[in-house]
């Protein structure tokens, strides 16, 4: 597959409202994890919980907390929104089978079930899907990328070191905002 087929999405604001509702959500549950924000734990807890008492692999426990942190900031930027949509995707039936399958449909509001139902997994299994199926939207960065590659000019120039850095910079915001019609 080539990347302006992997990168390639319309300019579907809709799109882009799931892609950042997602993205904030799973950011905000990973940087509880990575960094103790909003009253998470941190790193090495979080590997230990999901280490010792879930009893995952710490290969897959990295990986399910870098989904969730890396997946939301990239689904946030609209980089590589398929594959953070995917990867988040498999966090949340890794989450069902490995811990809230056993606990029902329900979250558990009134706090009379063992532990939270599967209710927001599906939820967010089925905005993944959708950013798996049709790609960031609007306003994001893969649809800049896309149409880089796609339109003959690789903007290398904005990488390259040979160009003047601000002028490079200046090309980069001027496509950026060209594209992020309202």
């Amino acid at each position: 597959m080539r990347l302006s087929t992997f990168l390639r999405t319309e300019d579907d604001r809709t799109l882009t409202l799931l892609r950042f509702v997602l993205g904030a959500v799973m950011f905000a549950h990973g940087a509880q994890k990575v960094m103790g924000w909003f009253g998470g734990a941190g790193y090495g807890p979080s590997m230990a919980f999901l280490t010792q008492t879930l009893h995952i692999p710490a290969f897959l426990a990295f990986l399910a907390i870098a989904a969730e942190f890396l997946g939301g900031a990239g689904l946030l930027l609209g980089l590589l929104g398929r594959l953070d949509a995917f990867a988040i995707a498999v966090n949340m039936l890794a989450a069902i089978m490995l811990v809230h399958g056993q606990n029902g449909f329900f979250m558990n509001w009134s706090g009379s079930q063992p532990g939270e139902g599967i209710e927001y997994h599906l939820l967010a299994l089925a905005m993944a899907a959708v950013i798996v199926l049709r790609g960031s939207g609007a306003w994001s960065l893969d649809r800049l990328l896309e149409r880089n590659l796609t339109s003959g000019d690789s903007g290398t120039y904005i990488w390259s070191g040979t160009a003047s850095l601000p002028g490079g910079y200046m090309a980069f915001y001027r496509r950026m905002f060209a594209f992020m019609r309202f």
